[in-house]
């Protein structure tokens, strides 16, 4: 995000001829409950250029085609109407959908243009309930009451981070309740194998179970750098959105390691 308000800044700049910052502030982010909530915010994104203005108002068929047409956003790659952005990761919502891969673009599109007709209060209540996050009642205060226990430590409110909001699984925890699931020994994650998923699953919840920074797994799984991690989790998406099986195996990791980390006890400071 900061590098796309950076370039938008510079060229706007240029065309109008001033200079100076044009964006302030931090982007706004919230923390969202799951792939429920996270395909409802999809849809919710997605259909924005039809809920405003006169649109609204518009007959359900005009409102789909101008969806379809609508040149500023990715709705149109997702259902295969137009050619895929590079910087989109189309993967993770997709693989959400049933069927076949080649059938979760037309899953896709009717699950977003159902909602022109259904109204999902529900999630709109949600929505805007707080600023901080997108969830069920117990979620959103769950997640303010973290946020007002940091605070108290903090100067400042945009001091608050929740990046880590939960003590550390050790690693070795992680990467053993990994092993069960995949079947294989410890050492398999540290291994190079063509075109293997294991060390790019394992960097992606060391780094989110064991608090790990990229250097760090690259260290532990044997990798070159951490800059090769990086790469190996960018490609991750596509690989899930191929393999079914490797989704299922990745959704019971997170299961069992969600499971592992709410018996620790949570940290605020």
């Amino acid at each position: 995000m900061h590098s796309l308000s950076t370039a938008y800044t510079v060229y706007y700049n240029l065309r109008h001829g001033r200079h100076g910052h044009l964006l302030d502030g931090r982007f706004k982010a919230k923390l969202v409950e799951g792939d429920d909530y996270l395909l409802a915010l999809s849809r919710y994104v997605h259909l924005n250029p039809v809920q405003v203005g006169d649109q609204r108002h518009r007959p359900v068929e005009e409102r789909i085609e101008a969806l379809r047409a609508y040149r500023w956003s990715s709705y149109p790659s997702y259902i295969g109407k137009r050619k895929a952005f590079d910087f989109v990761e189309y993967g993770p919502l997709l693989a959400e959908m049933r069927g076949r891969e080649r059938e979760w673009p037309k899953h896709y599109r009717e699950f977003v243009e159902t909602g022109l007709a259904e109204s999902d209060e529900d999630f709109k209540v949600a929505l805007k309930f707080s600023p901080r996050s997108i969830g069920s009642d117990g979620f959103r205060a769950w997640i303010d009451e973290l946020y007002q226990k940091r605070l108290e430590t903090h100067a400042r409110p945009e001091d608050v981070s929740f990046r880590r909001i939960t003590e550390p699984l050790p690693a070795n925890d992680v990467l053993t309740i990994m092993g069960k699931i995949f079947e294989v020994d410890v050492e398999e994650f540290s291994r190079r194998r063509h075109n293997s998923p294991l060390r790019a699953v394992a960097a992606r919840f060391l780094i989110r179970y064991a608090g790990l920074s990229q250097r760090e797994v690259a260290d532990l799984l044997n990798v070159g750098s951490g800059a090769s991690i990086c790469n190996q989790l960018t490609r991750l998406p596509g690989k899930l959105a191929r393999d079914r099986r490797l989704r299922c195996q990745v959704k019971q990791a997170e299961e069992q390691l969600e499971e592992r980390r709410c018996a620790h006890r949570v940290k605020y400071g």
